[in-house]
């Protein structure tokens, strides 16, 4: 048995907890304290003798993955007016992207780069599943992700630690709104704690190894943000963090956590994480797993029943506190208050609303267009001008799916609400335009041709190609990683044969992940990259294609050329030997037999350039927007002062159209290295064609803090460079220094 180390304890007097769960504390027997710390699954529609006498016995705190509506108001029925002390349940459900109404997925809102849409679309997610009896949700995942492969980067925000932090945040109040208790909302669990983002080869559950510079500067900060932003709990990660799994890990979970972040709420484990702590080894048996799991401060059990079987046990022999089963029972009930629940625990019916309602289709929609990336217009193909042409071959296993327009984590989506690509394109064009719709392939994965001859009888007969393609939702998701992130099946075939048409070719690319795509470009003349759009995907679509709004979204994550670039992102370390394209040289041009030169000696690979596809924050206008005249209002402050930067942003193009504006730093010399850019603000700014505006931003030398080798968070003096533009890879540039004290 590992000796416990305990944890400090106070009365439960100092605490901050109500009387109302002060009393209850007094009154609970103490199965009924650990009954509380227990979340079990769902019987699918029905409950079982055996949940209903655990939850009349007292032994259950919350329930997951049901949700049936009168299922659910059986579930609380019994554990308000048959239990001993008629505490309330937890409803867990993972609502990641929407519940009826389906948003695009996290990866893809992360494109749309607008704090204002998803919070929006977490309110509404929250809205439609309150209705039902749901009192909380698994999300927002906030791991950063730098790595395609993963399966789990599709439910992520992206690579970038303030993009993720300020969606992150705003998915929060959206779910939580100002008052939890109004019936309309859902405790929020951000997830999952910590560093999940970066398992080994992009598989899920692998080993994360990360140093402790590396865990405070990139991965924890979104989780620190979502703490200050109130959310209700944070959830452990599967993965291990440098030999110690999460749902173990003290370090994580109590001296981080709670006692430098001072978090209050509760830390529910993932789905049997605490009885895995045997298998990853850490652990002998599933009492072992029991006491590391509750002493590192995992509060609640999700499904698996270690603290139910072993808690009691580990008490009568002195190896944990019941002070801290106290602590852990307060914040649960304290959350069950802050829900409202015991005034107000059953489904209350004027409250539902109406699912797909249309003002939750109308955001559905803007968000799902300002998530579509615009990645490569050649010949200005794009917009398709309806009113000079006669037929347009739509093409592709994903134009008229509307469930795979869904995306992974939709497991109370309905796909016969969703419009498709074909539904809107014959709507916008009604009967000036024919539609020739093909799927030309069964669907993405397919190897068949079978389907490909009707595909080119419909390519020959139209002005316009727009090929729909992708992966299917299970692609991507928990589980569900990749070695080969290129278009699965044989969508290269059918793009190498159109391709050689002589047509015109609009890609549509739905997907849960950047796709390796570099072989595709000279094939096609526009890309808009759509991710998994949702409901309203296809309206969305539709109106970038013909114009009715221009593309406005950035890429949230770095697109690989090749997969072995690997992870690759935006704010690398500069290293000793950077790469330049004078130190490029590539594999076929290093003669036979060639002698070890100082060519080639740098941070880059023989068979790629060294640069990304797309780079972060790229994506593409219909129109054209300039930057110029970026000013500093001092070039030396002190850390008591603000720097104000400002810039001219002129829509110099022909269509009215919006432009997220981006601003990045990079710390000359520091003491430990820093990233060569870092975002640190943006913006989302519209303009009519033509017209200009002055754009300013405020930073501080908060801004330019940094965990240091001592792990304290702190800005130091030096020289610093600024730039503003379009993507990361923007150039409009200044210096300035920031001074001591």
């Amino acid at each position: 048995m590992h000796k416990a180390v305990h944890f400090k304890t106070t009365s439960m007097g100092s605490e901050p907890w109500s009387e109302k769960v002060k009393t209850l504390l007094a009154n609970m027997q103490l199965h009924e304290k650990i009954g509380q710390l227990c979340q079990v699954s769902g019987n699918e529609g029905h409950v079982s003798d055996d949940l209903a006498n655990q939850i009349r016995q007292g032994w259950v705190g919350s329930v997951i993955n049901e949700v049936d509506p009168k299922t659910l108001q059986h579930l609380q029925h019994i554990a308000i007016n048959e239990s001993r002390l008629g505490i309330p349940l937890l409803i867990g459900r993972d609502v990641i992207h929407g519940f009826k109404t389906i948003f695009p997925i996290p990866l893809g809102q992360a494109a749309s780069w607008s704090a204002d849409l998803v919070e929006q679309a977490a309110a509404i997610a929250a809205q439609e599943a309150s209705s039902i009896g749901i009192n909380w949700t698994f999300a927002p995942m906030i791991d950063i992700s730098r790595d395609p492969r993963w399966g789990r980067i599709a439910e992520s925000l992206g690579e970038d630690p303030y993009l993720c932090s300020v969606l992150g945040a705003a998915m929060v109040r959206g779910f939580q709104g100002e008052q939890m208790s109004s019936g309309k909302n859902l405790a929020a669990c951000a997830k999952h704690f910590a560093g999940y983002g970066a398992s080994e080869s992009g598989r899920d559950y692998a080993t994360t190894n990360i140093p402790e510079n590396e865990l405070r500067n990139i991965y924890l900060p979104p989780f620190k943000v979502a703490a200050e932003a109130g959310v209700a709990t944070f959830m452990s990660s599967f993965s291990d963090l440098d030999g110690v799994p999460a749902s173990g890990n003290k370090w994580l979970m109590t001296e981080v956590l709670r006692d430098e972040w001072q978090f209050q709420g509760f830390v529910v484990s993932d789905w049997e994480s605490i009885f895995q702590l045997q298998i990853h080894g850490l652990t002998a048996n599933a009492k072992e797993s029991a006491l590391l799991a509750f002493d590192a401060g995992i509060d609640m059990e999700m499904v698996s029943n270690t603290y139910r079987n072993h808690l009691i046990e580990l008490l009568d022999a002195k190896h944990i506190d019941i002070e801290q089963i106290n602590v852990s029972v307060a914040k649960i009930l304290t959350l069950k208050e802050q829900l409202g629940l015991f005034d107000n625990p059953e489904l209350c019916s004027d409250l539902i609303p109406a699912f797909y309602h249309p003002d939750h289709l109308a955001v559905a929609k803007e968000l799902a267009t300002k998530s579509c990336v615009l990645l490569q217009n050649q010949n200005h193909c794009l917009p398709i001008d309806k009113h000079n042409i006669k037929n347009v071959a739509l093409i592709g296993p994903l134009a008229n799916d509307g469930y795979e327009q869904l995306g992974t984590w939709i497991f109370d989506g309905e796909p016969q609400h969703s419009i498709t690509l074909l539904d809107a394109m014959r709507e916008e064009c009604g009967d000036a335009v024919t539609i020739n719709y093909q799927a030309g392939m069964s669907h993405s994965r397919s190897h068949s041709t079978e389907l490909f001859d009707p595909a080119i009888e419909a390519a020959q007969q139209s002005d316009v190609i727009v090929l729909c393609l992708g992966e299917e939702a299970i692609l991507s998701g928990e589980a569900h990683c990749r070695a080969d992130i290129d278009l699965p099946g044989n969508q290269t075939q059918l793009i190498d044969i159109l391709s050689k048409l002589g047509k015109p070719i609009v890609m549509v690319l739905m997907a849960g992940r950047p796709l390796t795509i570099e072989t595709v470009l000279p094939k096609v003349d526009s890309i808009l990259y759509a991710w998994h759009p949702g409901t309203m995907a296809g309206p969305a679509i539709s109106d970038l294609l013909f114009g009715n709004t221009s593309p406005s979204g950035k890429t949230p994550v770095t697109f690989p050329r090749k997969v072995g670039q690997i992870p690759i992102y935006y704010n690398q370390k500069h290293s000793g030997k950077p790469p330049t394209e004078a130190q490029c040289i590539y594999i076929d041009d290093i003669p036979q037999r060639s002698p070890q030169t100082s060519l080639g000696m740098a941070a880059t690979h023989l068979d790629t350039h060294f640069s990304p596809l797309f780079e972060f924050g790229f994506g593409l206008s219909y129109s054209e927007f300039r930057y110029s005249e970026l000013q500093l209002n001092q070039r030396q402050i002190l850390p008591t002062d603000s720097l104000t930067l400002s810039f001219l942003l002129k829509n110099h193009g022909q269509y009215d159209a919006e432009e997220v504006v981006q601003v990045y730093i990079r710390d000359l010399v520091g003491s430990v290295t820093r990233p060569v850019k870092e975002l640190k603000r943006f913006r989302r700014i519209k303009l009519a064609a033509g017209e200009q505006q002055q754009v300013t931003f405020t930073l501080t030398a908060d801004d330019l803090a940094f965990y240091n080798r001592q792990m304290k968070l702190q800005s130091e003096a030096g020289h610093f460079h600024i730039w503003v533009g379009g993507s990361s890879a923007c150039t409009l540039k200044q210096e300035f220094e920031l001074l001591h004290d």
